[in-house]
């Protein structure tokens, strides 16, 4: 988020304006109108400001007619006007394209010809570019080709796994969804909002990402950084507002049922994809040099065959049960589905996917680029990884094998680690336990592990194991997630937050 506020104070004002946009909709949505302008006030506000301070400089330099007031005036022009230049070039910053591989009309003639009934359809701007990348989505990229002042370049990017995952008309839903944002269904202004809020962002986070090399940039970032958390809220409730009005686009497009069933099916099989799919064929690593079958090439048949795994009422229970966070502006699956006036219901299993219908052979074409690229990307990790299980197995057996009184501080810390890493939690817990009895500590990866094992066990003590963790600067971000899923799933968001901000104050201070 950035900005003045901290996580709950936002939470608080995007909350409160949620309120305003249901009783008064018409009026908030002058006020976001207004402040999404204001962005332009604010940065022609410092352009302003800085030239009058070189004016100023200039002209009393010259009243006095001093050879030393030149002298530091002509300094401080130069650093006014060095910010004057950065301030400007802001409005016109490039952002990076999208990235995947480019799709032409020749190699997929089905998908563009949808592509262009969409269009004529929905009357809206054309698909510059369609890509494809190794996410399990679809989305439409506009990327401003003179920062703020627009110019779009409108790229459609489509997941191959989303493909290989999901029927055609649900892939159609998902870029109706999208393509509704464009073409301004939910009006005109929306549209216009709903892009500069990603471009200002965009330009907001590249500008404070480069504050730590650039002093310029740290200079600016100051500046807007008592603006932006109120542009963020602002345009973050309307921007899920609209949502529903992009879903009503989809669903207008291939009808209230196929829209839900993709939703729902997005929501499951896209977190089996990302938790289950990936981790398991990493798995291999352990016991094979190379893996068994590479990735896209298996998504179709592995996405059928694990239909029991990730198409089950518990998933679907806790998908519905899952609220609408501040990290992302689509509301949760529960109100999307309903707005649609469906009910929760598992999808069927996909006979014919998207890629097969709308890519045909391309299809086979792309999944063997992909995994090339992919095999290429990873060979080196991956055969690291079946290495170093090989030799940590090796030396497991051997500590095993020693009395645990003849171990000396180094190698029980050894022991109780790889423990941890390749046996069960107890025996694990039995050697954590002595390892932290033992002088010496502080041992903050032991303190994780242990701390990750109590709180399987729901013992709470396990969140002070892990606030010791945080002192390997390694282990601070796992520590921080795990004490905080644990809190969610147990107390709710306002614990969790507690959490975190404790955490990440404790780090802060001790840096």
């Amino acid at each position: 988020m950035g900005g003045c506020l901290n996580q709950h104070q936002y939470s608080l004002l995007v909350r409160r304006l949620e309120v305003d946009a249901t009783v008064n909709p018409g009026t908030y949505r002058a006020k976001t109108f207004l402040i999404s302008n204001a962005a332009y006030v604010v940065l022609f506000g410092m352009l302003a400001t800085i030239a009058l301070l070189i004016y100023f400089g200039i002209h009393t330099a010259y009243t006095k007619n001093r050879a030393s007031d030149l002298i530091r005036v002509g300094l401080f022009g130069v650093v006014m006007a060095l910010i004057f230049f950065v301030v400007l070039r802001m409005f016109f910053m490039r952002l990076a394209p999208p990235e995947g591989r480019y799709l032409s009309r020749e190699e997929a003639p089905a998908l563009f010809n949808v592509l262009d009934k969409i269009r004529k359809k929905l009357n809206g701007p054309p698909f510059h570019h369609v890509l494809v990348d190794d996410d399990f989505n679809a989305a439409i990229y506009q990327h401003p080709r003179w920062g703020l002042f627009g110019g779009h370049t409108n790229y459609l990017i489509l997941g191959l796994p989303y493909l290989l995952g999901v029927s055609p008309k649900e892939m159609l839903a998902t870029v109706a969804h999208e393509y509704g944002h464009v073409c301004g269904n939910h009006g005109k202004a929306g549209a216009w909002i709903y892009r500069q809020r990603q471009t200002f962002l965009a330009l907001y986070d590249k500008v404070e990402s480069g504050a730590d090399v650039y002093w310029v940039y740290k200079s600016i970032a100051f500046m807007l950084s008592a603006f932006v958390p109120y542009y963020n809220a602002y345009t973050f409730v309307l921007s899920r507002e609209d949502e529903y009005a992009a879903d009503r686009t989809a669903t207008e497009l291939v009808g209230s049922k196929t829209n839900a069933q993709g939703l729902v099916r997005g929501a499951l099989l896209g977190r089996w994809f990302y938790k289950e799919f990936w981790s398991k064929l990493y798995k291999q690593a352990d016991s094979r040099e190379e893996p068994a079958f590479l990735p896209y090439a298996a998504m179709r048949s592995a996405f059928k065959a694990s239909y029991s795994e990730w198409a089950t009422k518990e998933h679907l229970d806790a998908a519905w049960r899952k609220q609408s966070g501040l990290d992302d502006t689509h509301p949760a699956l529960r109100y999307r589905v309903e707005a649609t006036g469906e009910k929760a219901e598992l999808p069927p299993c996909v006979e014919n996917t998207a890629a097969e219908a709308l890519l045909g052979d391309t299809a086979k074409k792309l999944i063997a680029e992909f995994d090339r690229n992919w095999w290429e990307r990873e060979k080196t990790s991956w055969q690291a990884q079946h290495q170093y299980v090989i030799s940590s197995k090796a030396r497991l057996q051997e500590l095993s094998g020693l009395p645990l009184d003849s171990l000396k501080l180094q190698d029980l810390h050894e022991y109780a680690l790889l423990s941890s890493e390749f046996e069960s939690p107890q025996q694990a817990k039995a050697l954590l336990e002595r390892l932290l009895r033992q002088p010496g500590g502080p041992f903050p990866k032991a303190e994780y592990h242990y701390g990750y094992i109590l709180l399987a066990e729901d013992n709470e003590r396990g969140l002070d194991h892990l606030a010791v963790a945080v002192n390997d600067r390694h282990m601070q971000e796992s520590a921080a997630h795990v004490g905080y899923d644990y809190l969610l799933k147990k107390y709710g968001e306002e614990r969790a937050q507690e959490w975190w901000d404790r955490i990440v104050g404790q780090v802060a201070d001790e840096a």
